[in-house]
């Protein structure tokens, strides 16, 4: 129990420190780099707790993915950080409120200490006990059981905004030459291969 509580406040305190890092690191490689390392012991979080799965989800999708996504787009991309910072006090009065008012629901919510157990048993209600299943295997039958249709309507979401990035990046721009299927489906053995005929001793 001493080593549990241990390695709780070991991770809590490197997920809160890597996470204001993020935010505060002048470098946008040295935030990405933090957010992992935030991913990593929030990770470390959910496995104490006995939620494997998602501590394996958040190491496979937001660290083995979206975290190294950033990471190459940042050092790949030509980005003007410092045009960037031009609007800031453009915008800080609206970042502010939003500030304030998130602090305000945060503040709101710890502070709710009446809580009506029947709620709560009412909501765990659809899971499985665990000492029948592994989380893994509760997790599946809740998901693709009761909640099928939430998740479903998750996945054409996830598609829509795929193919809606992928519209909005897809940009003609001159001088960039691009492939048209329609003509290359519609090529011919006659315009496909061009004969030329070399006259002898000029080479090519």
């Amino acid at each position: 129990m001493v080593l549990t509580s241990f390695f709780f406040y070991l991770f809590a305190a490197i997920t809160v420190a890597s996470a204001f890092l993020v935010i505060a690191a002048r470098n946008p490689v040295h935030s990405v780099f933090f957010l992992i390392l935030a991913f990593f012991n929030s990770a470390g979080l959910f496995m104490l707790v006995g939620a494997e799965f998602l501590a394996l989800l958040l190491v496979v999708v937001y660290v083995g993915a979206v975290a190294v996504l950033f990471l190459f787009v940042v050092m790949m991309l030509d980005v003007d950080f410092a045009e960037l910072r031009q609007g800031f006090l453009q915008y800080l009065p609206i970042g502010a409120l939003i500030a304030v008012i998130l602090v305000l629901e945060l503040v709101l919510v710890l502070g709710a200490t009446v809580f009506d157990a029947e709620v709560a048993l009412d909501t765990g209600m659809p899971m499985p006990l665990l000492e029948e299943v592994s989380n893994i295997e509760a997790i599946g039958l809740v998901l693709y059981t009761d909640y099928v249709y939430f998740f479903q309507a998750a996945g054409m979401v996830l598609l829509v905004a795929m193919v809606g990035a992928i519209v909005l990046t897809l940009r003609h721009r001159e001088g960039v030459k691009r492939q048209d299927i329609n003509v290359q489906n519609a090529r011919t053995p006659e315009t496909a291969i061009e004969v030329v005929k070399v006259k002898s001793g000029q080479g090519l």
